[in-house]
């Protein structure tokens, strides 16, 4: 058989690993500055853009899709080339993914601080980016499926399975959940209302954790532990039933997310049914993983490659253990809100995900330099230190959670609330803020002792841009089955058949929980006096996304007796039918808003973003005094009433024709009574006589907008007390 001559592309795979220790840095070091903001709330006080609100949606984008996206491509471009004995298929499509991924993650960088958001919680960027996401993700796939095609190995080893079946999944969830109207170049509403928009919200987000953050980094475990411990997998029956079983079953789970809020019940049965079963094949991967190791175990001692692997492989386990359980209704009602879920997520993030990222990092610089590591020593201080910077990340945060869940629903004899105000709670916890703040630290220092290990050794060897290799032509896929092979071998030959086989699989999840949703009206009913919001509300709940308030606040009361007691009435499907997007939210660092409407007066809102800790002693919420002083922009509030129409809103043609006339009228009413309270008016005097002709009427600022918004909340259905 003749042997072939080609080279693989290492180019491509240096700058992805280059890329994912700067954005690495980049999304950690904003980890970080939010982790301080829990304890010293206002040190980017007056700075709209490095506020709170705006930062986290960078904080996650920038961790998930920059730093584990670039260290996910640079993986899969080592190893598919090598499992599939080829180049990559076209090498400028390969400077395109790069090139195109990472202008989209530095208009990420841009956008999110500036407040343009859908407020979609791992899908916060607006349309325009979402186009250019989706059109360098069919590069991406074009560029895989075209070196699949042109190999010069036979069978597709399990790694390639978990690739193809991360490309088709991500792409058709980004699709559909980014579906949205836009109302102008860098705002658009979901074409979901309500619940409908939830479900399909975290089946995206749960299975963009999945898809994203676990599918291809198993593929890259099935490729680089084997290699690194120099072992065979341990089991290839096991990879099987790992794989088929995962796709099939994660895509059911994203409805554990909503557990005990608005959501039909059905749904939420699907998904904690499901959630349980991802147990057993996510626990497959992780023992095949281990096990991998048999008759290694002196040199992972010795290996830090192995060492981050080891600790990666049991973070996945841990994380896919806590996942089912937390799907269990008796512990999420617990846990849900709470910062036990911050510890959920990071002990995912920090350990599987960042700790296979490094081992890789380590594994390939000094292969595709030819010169050894620099520094191992170094190498096992970033390991140790980053280890413990997980126990004291994680730790505290899981005691949070417990402390939060405990006095949130605890009564004394006389039937009472033991702990009524939120704040009481929040006090308790900013130890376990500090001590968060401190893991974080540690973490980030690791990664840069790695950047130094890096340096080193890239300059000290000699790169190999185009490495020379050497295989068999495969000219003829034999049709058939060959003597000892079964039918996945079988399959393992024609990539098209696994390719259509793998979407099968995931769409069936997908539709037969959505459609129901979405075309079965009787799923969401509808409630007579729930009317849509006035244009002055609309542009309220617009700033309360741009600000990032769903962040730290829910919109969703469930229904026990701790959270009616303290908020009011259970929330109603029927109550968010008008909602693009939905803001039911997933963590309570303040309390839920649900029922805030008419609750206090419009100048406690007013003196509560400009200062909260006048209003809530004790608070660790920022100022937000910018609103007070910006003028609102009411440019787009037209269009943005006639694209809720085109969505199904009943706005009347009348009602947007005197849209701007509704507007002044609802507006006037609002500052005139805080124009009542003396020190806001003595205040107003003073800035018209200083600023004269350049004076912004009260009326026409954008706090205005966000008081008739949260006013309005939770009051279109009348419960008695």
């Amino acid at each position: 058989m003749e042997v072939q001559q080609f080279y693989y592309d290492n180019k491509i795979v240096k700058k992805f690993i280059y890329a994912t220790i700067l954005w690495g840095l980049v999304g950690m070091s904003v980890g970080l500055m939010i982790a301080f903001m829990f304890v010293f709330p206002n040190y980017t006080s007056g700075i709209s853009w490095l506020s709170f609100g705006r930062l986290r949606p960078l904080h996650t984008n920038a961790v998930i899709f920059a730093f584990v996206g670039n260290a996910m491509f640079a993986g899969i471009y080592y190893s598919s080339q090598r499992l599939l004995k080829a180049r990559m298929f076209k090498d400028w499509i390969s400077d395109f993914h790069f090139w195109g991924w990472q202008l989209i993650i530095v208009a990420a960088a841009i956008s999110l601080p500036l407040g343009y958001t859908t407020s979609k919680e791992y899908a916060e960027l607006e349309w325009p980016i979402d186009v250019a996401i989706a059109l360098v993700w069919v590069a991406f796939g074009v560029n895989l499926i075209g070196t699949i095609i042109k190999r010069r190995e036979r069978h597709l080893y399990v790694a390639i399975w978990f690739y193809i079946a991360t490309f088709v999944t991500i792409a058709v969830l980004h699709i559909f959940n980014s579906l949205a109207l836009p109302v102008s170049f860098m705002k658009s509403y979901s074409v979901y209302a309500g619940v409908q928009d939830a479900l399909v919200q975290w089946w995206y987000g749960h299975n963009a954790v999945a898809f994203f953050l676990t599918t291809p980094f198993l593929g890259l475990m099935y490729y680089f532990v084997p290699k690194a411990a120099n072992r065979p997998v341990y089991s290839y029956r096991l990879s099987i039933i790992h794989f088929w079983s995962l796709i099939f079953l994660y895509i059911w789970a994203g409805p554990h997310h909503l557990l005990y809020t608005a959501l039909p019940e059905w749904a939420q049965n699907l998904g904690v049914a499901f959630s349980i079963m991802l147990l057993m094949p996510s626990w497959g991967g992780m023992i095949n993983g281990l096990l991998t190791l048999r008759g290694a175990w002196d040199k992972v001692r010795t290996d830090p490659v192995l060492k981050f692997m080891v600790v990666a492989i049991t973070g996945y386990g841990m994380a896919t253990f806590e996942g089912p359980l937390l799907s269990i209704k008796y512990f999420n009602a617990i846990a849900h809100f709470t910062d036990w879920i911050v510890a959920h997520v990071h002990v995912g993030a920090l350990a599987w995900n960042g700790f296979l990222a490094f081992g890789m990092i380590y594994y390939l610089i000094p292969k595709m330099f030819k010169t050894k590591l620099y520094s191992l020593k170094l190498a096992n201080a970033h390991f140790w230190i980053g280890t413990l910077g997980i126990i004291l990340y994680a730790l505290p945060m899981y005691v949070a959670g417990f402390m939060q869940a405990t006095m949130w629903k605890q009564f004394n004899p006389l039937g009472g609330l033991v702990y009524g105000n939120f704040l009481d709670t929040v006090t308790q916890i900013i130890p376990m803020y500090w001590m968060r703040a401190i893991g974080g630290s540690m973490y980030i220092i690791g990664a840069f002792i790695m950047l130094y290990n890096i340096v080193k050794t890239v300059k000290s060897g000699s790169a190999v841009e185009d490495e020379l290799a050497e295989a068999p032509e495969l000219k003829k896929i034999i049709k058939g089955r060959l003597v000892g092979e079964n039918w996945h071998r079988v399959l393992e030959r024609k990539p098209v058949k696994l390719t259509i086989l793998a979407t099968i699989t995931i769409l069936i999840g997908g539709a037969l929980q959505i459609l129901p949703t979405i075309f079965v009206k009787s799923n969401i009913p509808t409630i007579s006096s729930v009317k849509p919001y006035t244009p002055l509300e609309l542009e309220g709940r617009d700033l309360y996304i741009r600000e990032g308030c769903v962040g730290c606040h829910s919109q969703m009361i469930r229904p026990f007796r701790s959270e009616v007691e303290r908020y009011g009435e259970y929330s109603k499907a029927g109550e968010f039918v008008y909602d693009h997007p939905f803001l039911w939210g997933s963590k309570r660092t303040g309390p839920d808003l649900h029922r805030i409407g008419s609750k206090y007066n419009n100048a406690w809102h007013f003196n509560h973003m400009f200062d909260p800790s006048s209003t809530s002693p004790g608070s660790i919420m920022p100022r937000y005094q910018w609103l007070v002083h910006d003028k609102l922009d009411i440019s787009d509030t037209k269009d943005k009433l006639e694209v809720m129409v085109t969505l199904g809103v009943p706005y009347s043609n009348e009602e947007i024709e005197n849209v701007y006339n509704s507007m002044e009228q609802q507006a006037t009413e609002i500052a005139n009574d805080l124009m009542k309270v003396e020190a806001i008016s003595t205040s107003f005097e003073e800035e018209k006589a200083e600023k004269g002709a350049d004076f912004v009427p009260l009326k026409n600022r954008e706090i205005i907008a966000v008081i008739a918004y949260l006013q309005r909340l939770g009051t279109d259905i009348k419960v008695k007390n």
